[in-house]
């Protein structure tokens, strides 16, 4: 959510920023939360008023009673008695505009940072830098869900019987590989100096739309039935509602904690449940990492958050690529943000594995996250980013290192979590 102090005096900022998010049916939305605030403040100024007034008549109630003029003191306490009245009815009336202007300022984008790429959709992100070699050996590398099948690694129709499509079983050495990437990834966070958690799964409804657009909410959350609580999608949003109305204390600024947790997404939209393999599904595990920053601290630690996913999959011998968000890709809270895309040898592309996000002061406006200065209470910066997503990573990490006889080549640094194992071969 943006400050209404921009709608207030640069309306033509916000409604260009709209424009460049291609989301010009909300144009009309910047009108009418400046007129609805104009009248907001006419009424909050008379209230103001209508107080000074009763608490100087109020005063001069008591001065009249003590000096026996009891008719006067009676026409005055009818007078303000009148003010009551006129008091409750703007107190009211304000209540229900400042629910309005609320609800209107959180559908308003947040603005984008000036070097984000205009464009309408993803098609229209631009590739910023490449890390390693994409290499394509000269033997077949087959689908990944064949692959970990032929290692038993993989039972897509086990799950079809017990949960339906976009589940799966993981088993045996592919399993534990999928575990050591995680628990290696949460290694990695801990020795750059990363406060480790695991958060709550489910959070209220107070914190998904504060953490994201409604939009977002109803394409991602599952909600449990009867109660007011949601299945996570991503800890960054249990992660940073742990912080929701707290002013925090400069002293421990910046926070900056990662998170392992699954994850549950209804993936609603045209890209679909993917049948076969593993790549969009329902359930997922993930690690992931959280940073809350003074203002000023933001625009670095987005680049340091991306570069450690970048550091984190090459050391797994995964060639990735940093791919700059255009403005009809960001999420509306987003101020800028980039992928990191893994390498796939078999389709000679490259693919998502990975998300980092600056959303400025948008989720600590809707959560009401702020640090205390001399000046006063101000909002705090936040920010997330993937460090490793279980089963795209798993993609990437079996198709960059299948051998040419069906096994899988185990990177250096995952040996130590998989008992040295070197390889996982065909039983």
């Amino acid at each position: 959510m943006i400050d209404i102090k921009l709608i207030r005096e640069n309306k033509d900022l916000v409604k260009e920023n709209i424009k460049k998010k291609f989301q010009d049916e909300k144009l009309p939305l910047v009108d009418e939360i400046y007129a609805l605030d104009v009248e907001y403040r006419d009424a909050k100024r008379k209230m103001d008023e209508l107080r000074a007034e009763k608490n100087r008549l109020s005063d001069q109630v008591g001065n009249l009673m003590r000096e026996k003029k009891v008719d006067e003191a009676n026409q005055i306490k009818a007078k303000v008695s009148k003010m009551n009245d006129e008091i409750a009815e703007l107190t009211t009336k304000e209540d229900e505009l400042s629910k309005i202007i609320k609800d209107k300022m959180m559908v308003i984008p947040n603005i984008i940072a000036d070097d984000v790429p205009i464009g309408e959709d993803d098609t229209h992100n631009v590739e910023l830098q490449r890390f390693g070699e994409p290499l394509v050996p000269d033997y077949e590398i087959p689908y990944h869900a064949d692959i970990l099948e032929a290692l038993d690694g993989l039972d897509k129709e086990a799950s079809g019987r017990t949960s339906g499509n976009g589940f799966y079983y993981l088993m045996g050495d592919i399993a534990r590989l999928s575990s050591a990437m995680l628990t290696y990834a949460r290694d990695f966070m801990i020795d750059k100096g990363f406060t480790y958690c695991i958060p709550p799964f489910m959070i209220r409804s107070s914190v998904v739309t504060g953490v994201m657009s409604f939009k977002e909410m109803d394409a991602m959350m599952y909600k449990i039935e009867g109660e007011d609580l949601y299945l996570i999608g991503t800890s960054e949003h249990s992660m940073i509602g742990k912080f929701k109305d707290q002013i925090i204390d400069k002293n421990k600024l910046p926070i900056t904690m990662t998170s392992y947790s699954p994850c549950f997404r209804k993936e609603v939209g045209a890209h679909g449940i993917e049948e076969r393999g593993i790549y969009r599904v329902h359930q997922f595990e993930k690690q992931e990492m959280i940073v809350i920053c003074e203002p000023e601290e933001s625009a670095s630690w987005y680049e340091k958050m991306w570069q450690y996913t970048v550091e984190l999959f090459r050391s797994l011998d995964i060639p990735v690529r940093q791919l700059e968000c255009c403005s009809g890709d960001l999420a509306d809270l987003k101020y800028k943000s980039c992928d990191v895309e893994a390498w796939s040898p078999r389709q000679q592309k490259y693919f998502e594995v990975g998300s980092c996000s600056n959303l400025t002061d948008a989720q600590a406006r809707r959560l009401g996250i702020r640090a205390k200065s001399e000046k006063g209470n101000y909002y705090l910066h936040t920010l997330n980013n993937t460090v490793l997503a279980s089963t795209r990573a798993l993609i990437a990490l079996i198709e960059n290192n299948y051998q040419a006889d069906g096994s899988i080549k185990i990177p250096k640094v995952l040996q130590p979590y998989m008992g040295g194992k070197e390889k996982i071969v065909r039983k």
